[in-house]
């Protein structure tokens, strides 16, 4: 059963008979089901997590080019470059017209984006990951925005994103791996390893 009841393909348990109220269903025919995690924009993020937000943003911040994962139509992975921004509270991903990783996305929207680590063994800040959705922007005003703002090439493709994770990855005291994990409607938690 597939939920067509507002803007961002969730229900949330309003349409009548809802097999499964507040879970949120994906747009790919071969996973074309109710999953339930939860998501969120980055607003929300940073609003429950502001040092991690902090943290993870300016990983992405140091490096104009990061590595987005994408599925491709027969489900297997596809990693290739990008640039982020964030603007207005969202995290937007924006890619050239006709690119592969925008017809994935319009397919499948899960995605998982990997922070560049740089050059050396330094990692400044630690190793960082969003996994999500990626929701494409038809909306004018909000590509004019965008526009605006970034002045990408035209035309493109955009998406906002809504979260489903965040994982930092570090190293404390030379030491320690610490590996801090927020999903949406959990605390943060941070698992350390000798």
């Amino acid at each position: 059963m597939f939920c067509k009841d507002d803007t961002r393909n969730r229900c949330g348990g309003a349409r009548k008979g809802c097999p499964r109220p507040g879970t949120y269903p994906t747009e790919d025919v071969g996973y074309r089901r109710h999953t339930r995690r939860m998501t969120v924009n980055w607003a929300a993020f940073a609003a429950a997590e502001p040092e991690l937000a902090r943290t993870v943003e300016d990983r992405f911040g140091a490096f104009t080019h990061h590595v987005l994962a994408t599925l491709r139509k027969d489900g297997s992975p596809r990693t290739t470059g990008l640039e982020v921004r964030f603007l207005d509270g969202e995290l937007w991903l924006g890619m050239m017209p006709g690119s592969l990783k925008a017809l994935d996305l319009n397919r499948d929207p899960r995605f998982a984006l990997q922070a560049n680590p740089g050059p050396g063994t330094g990692m400044g800040g630690g190793d960082v990951r969003v996994s999500g959705r990626a929701i494409g922007v038809e909306d004018g005003e909000a590509k004019a925005a965008y526009s605006k703002e970034v002045e990408p090439p035209e035309p493109f493709h955009l998406f906002r994103t809504e979260l489903t994770e965040v994982v930092r990855t570090y190293v404390e005291d030379d030491k320690y791996l610490v590996v801090q994990v927020w999903k949406p409607g959990e605390p943060l938690r941070t698992i350390k390893r000798t």
